[in-house]
């Protein structure tokens, strides 16, 4: 199956606790932006989120990181299209270093795994 990816860097807009720390849900967004280009890619529709049935917070984000967004169809049926996710973490800052110090990651740290349903009704399937 096409996979989709995007690469963002969180900024201090998106931190929203104490240390710079990004919320959870910032990754559930991303995902859902990564559904929508599956979605366009395979139906030429946008379709709509229905549900996810798994979401596993692995590791924290914080303002600064690069975080990388895949995800891939699973599962095709008549109008529901399942799909897996993955964010990780590729950049970090280093402000240890300088203000505008930071770090390719060698390997990157997976923060976030989720999967869930998308639905693209029948009439609006052009593919």
């Amino acid at each position: 199956m096409e996979k989709a990816i995007i690469r963002v860097r969180m900024s201090s807009h998106d931190a929203h606790y104490g240390g710079n720390l990004v919320d959870g849900a910032k990754m559930l967004q991303l995902f859902g932006d990564v559904a929508t280009e599956l979605l366009i890619r395979h139906d030429g529709d946008e379709g709509l989120f229905k549900a996810y049935d798994m979401v596993e917070f692995i590791a924290p984000v914080y303002a600064g990181d690069y975080i990388e967004a895949v995800g891939e169809i699973t599962q095709i049926g008549n109008t529901s299209r399942k799909m897996t996710f993955e964010a990780r973490k590729v950049i970090i800052p280093r402000t240890d270093i300088s203000e505008s110090a930071a770090d390719l990651l060698a390997e990157p740290i997976v923060v976030c795994r989720a999967s869930g349903t998308c639905v693209v009704p029948k009439d609006c399937q052009r593919k």
